[in-house]
């Protein structure tokens, strides 16, 4: 299967044509007020319209009620929710369900032993997402923080389904984080940023740029 880019925490339309213009497979908006990307329902669906189809739309969310899942999947009509909180293999199962949405779940990896929750995850999402566990402190986000983790924890890592790889990735790094762990995807959010929130089109460009030459040598 062809890699697949992913550009999250898009806010503006400039930022979304740059992702469109350069080739990204999916493009992000985040529902998060504590983040500096955070959008609202109607920005977003702006720039979810923005894209005629030449990306899937993810909605990334955490920990998010059902009235809001319930908005989400009547305007914005995302390509899938990405789940980026606390929820359970449970929570998860019934949203899929319930909002007839594709879900791309998260989970922090900071140790082997985080990879344990990955099999369950997998059974009631359609994608994972694999990402930097934040530090513990009160100021960190769930995702975005520009960290990475020791990537070969997630070499090869296959749990029937499709796994994209977040967490500190820019253009400097994406080829070797591609080369090591093998994943089908890869995703970034502050690694194409010119500060927190801001993308900046010159590094989107040369993100996904890397990110395919990589992709098309692991395919060689």
């Amino acid at each position: 299967m062809p890699l697949l880019v992913k550009i999250c925490g898009i806010t503006t339309m400039a930022a979304m044509d740059a992702a469109l213009d350069a080739g990204a497979d999916m493009v992000g908006v985040v529902f998060f007020p504590k983040s500096p990307r955070n959008v609202s329902l109607a920005t977003g669906c702006a720039l979810a319209g923005r894209t005629c189809g030449r990306a899937g739309v993810v909605a990334l969310t955490v920990d998010p009620d059902d009235d809001f899942l319930a908005a989400i999947a009547a305007n914005l009509k995302p390509d899938l929710i990405q789940l980026h909180g606390h929820e359970t293999t449970e929570r998860v199962a019934d949203i899929r369900e319930r909002f007839k949405l594709r879900v791309m779940k998260a989970i922090g990896v900071a140790e082997a032993a985080d990879l344990a929750a990955i099999p369950a995850y997998a059974a009631v999402s359609d994608m994972l997402l694999v990402d930097a566990k934040p530090p513990k402190t009160a100021e960190a986000l769930p995702g975005g923080n520009g960290l990475t983790f020791d990537w070969r924890l997630v070499a090869g890592l296959d749990p029937g389904r499709p796994v994209m790889l977040s967490g500190g990735l820019h253009a400097g790094n994406v080829a070797e984080a591609i080369r090591l762990t093998r994943l089908s995807g890869v995703d970034v959010s502050s690694g194409v940023e010119s500060r927190p929130g801001v993308k900046d089109p010159d590094k989107i460009r040369a993100f996904v740029a890397a990110a395919r030459a990589s992709g098309a040598e692991g395919d060689r």
